[in-house]
């Protein structure tokens, strides 16, 4: 009798509700924990670019490294851990909801996410090397750069993975996984953009070739957003995260008192030099959007349709949105277009403010045919992991 009374009161109801839960979302914590860990990493990327463009090379112990690998160390080790506890462990959900690798259970984002964390580590020792080797470099895409990079993926996808399984088993924590989902979106997106920088000045957007990068690296993340959220508006939403935390970081990291640390020294810097201004893809976005709720075509055909959307409504919005950032008006902190490293001589500056390349005519018309071209496979790979990503559970 005493242990039928035991069982009925509130304190044993409430374990075994608490019981319950983590059975039918075992671990919905990591999702949360590694997307944290990518907003990490992708704050740090952009403040360690800020801090050669202003600084210069320092030692590895800058606070902005630290916050990059912080970042991946946070991701790894809880997937890690998820890792152990979901073999080792009892719980039928945990092991409901992970994959086998190497004998150990996980889910499939976390997998993602220990491999990314581990490249993003191999990565420190041999970008030191480099620069101990080569000296100075001032380009973003170097060889250990794009180890970091796909560290950096790995864990950016990983996110994308484990909030995207918390959307789609339609348990109490889907809505949240939803807006996980979505900011895991955008940190993707921040890293193609941070990673087109040295192709995406704003004396360069009025060729083609710019048009050609664009419509490779965006409309992909754009469509598979679109596809794979349970969001009406996904893809709009997303890039709105992406624009919002890039303008912040923008407008926040200027407010830095700095100066450079090596030589030559060409400009008088006195703070933080921020990256350009971002690209407007949330209005491409919307198009994107409507698209996807208004078509149903063959994906082929959807995603030719997708691209001439993108195209479109990108350069509609960039190419004057560039004439105003190469005026006088757009040389203030809002629009952060005067954002000369300290390396940059005099004749540096003069060819930041003219265009280097300004295409038209029917050669432009045919660099914007070959952007659709590139944009529809862009596309297309976008619908194809979008669907397979409506099916992802664990």
């Amino acid at each position: 009798m005493a242990t039928t009374i035991r069982r009925t009161t509130p304190k044993y109801a409430a374990h075994a509700l608490m019981e319950e839960l983590n059975e039918s979302r075992p671990f919905g914590w990591l999702g949360a924990v590694v997307t944290f860990g990518a907003v990490c990493v992708m704050i740090g990327v952009y403040w360690d670019i800020s801090w050669h463009m202003t600084i210069g090379r320092d030692t590895f112990w800058t606070p902005a490294h630290l916050l990059i690998q912080a970042g991946g160390l946070i991701a790894g080790l809880s997937s890690g851990y998820v890792a152990i506890r979901t073999t080792f462990g009892g719980s039928v959900g945990a092991h409901d909801a992970s994959v086998t690798f190497w004998g150990f259970k996980a889910p499939l984002g976390a997998w993602v996410a220990i491999w990314g964390c581990f490249a993003m580590v191999a990565s420190a020792p041999f970008d030191n090397w480099w620069h101990d080797a080569y000296g100075l470099d001032v380009r973003i895409i170097s060889p250990p750069h794009m180890v970091l990079a796909m560290g950096i993926a790995g864990v950016g996808i990983g996110a994308l993975l484990l909030t995207l399984a918390a959307q789609n088993r339609g348990s109490a924590q889907a809505r949240g996984a939803m807006w996980l989902f979505l900011i895991a979106g955008s940190l993707l997106l921040m890293d193609r953009a941070i990673m087109l920088t040295e192709y995406s000045w704003k004396n360069l957007m009025h060729d083609g070739a710019f048009y050609r990068v664009s419509a490779l690296a965006y409309p992909m993340v754009l469509v598979l957003m679109a596809r794979a959220s349970r969001m009406k508006w996904a893809a709009t939403t997303t890039t709105g995260i992406f624009m919002g935390l890039m303008l912040a970081l923008m407008w926040i990291i200027q407010l830095f008192p700095a100066t450079p640390k090596l030589g030559p020294i060409y400009q008088n810097i006195t703070h933080m030099v921020a990256m350009d201004f971002p690209v407007l893809i949330v209005v491409p976005a919307i198009g994107i959007d409507l698209v996807m709720q208004r078509l149903t075509l063959r994906p082929l055909l959807l995603a030719l349709v997708l691209s001439v959307v993108f195209v479109a409504l990108f350069v509609a919005v960039q190419w004057p949105f560039a004439s105003f950032l190469m005026s006088p008006a757009a040389r203030n902190w809002f629009f952060n277009a005067e954002n000369f490293v300290y390396w940059m001589p005099a004749r540096g500056v003069e060819n930041a403010r003219t265009w280097q390349y300004e295409a038209n005519g029917l050669f432009f018309a045919a660099q914007l045919g070959s952007a659709v071209a590139i944009g529809a496979f862009s596309s297309w790979v976008g619908l194809w992991f979008g669907t397979w990503m409506t099916r992802v559970r664990r």
